[in-house]
Parts: structure tokens; sequence; C-alpha cells
């Protein structure tokens, strides 16, 4: 599981970004890839699978 920040994500549209701790890297979330509810700049842990677009974060979770 790699950690990171929600750095911006539209509730409206379903879909944001995330910006991973350990590297300068950010992923596209989907809001079929969480499995709760995040805003921005919550503390995240999620997984990285390969979307059609690139890399994107799935199973996100709060994290404490």
């Amino acid at each position: 599981m790699q950690t990171g920040t929600v750095k911006f994500f539209n509730e409206a549209k379903g879909f944001g970004f995330i910006k991973a701790d350990d590297e300068a890297k950010e992923y596209f979330v989907h809001a079929t890839g969480l499995k709760e509810k995040v805003r921005e700049n919550d503390k995240v842990q999620f997984e990285v699978e390969e979307g059609k677009k690139g890399p994107m974060a799935v199973n996100v979770t709060k994290s404490n």
C-alpha cells in the first residue's frame, strides 16, 4: 500500500488526484476506486493499477 494526500477531488464529477508521499507522482482516482468518501487534503492509503490512460489509484481508504 502506498500513502499520499488527496490533492483534488470533484465529488460531482467523481474523480480527482492523489499525490504520493514517497515520490513526486500524482495518481488519478475515480469514485469507483474509493472504499470510503474522501476530501481534499485527506491522508490516504491506496494501491496502484494500470488504467486506460495510465496508472491510477484504487482501493483508496483514509489513513490515520
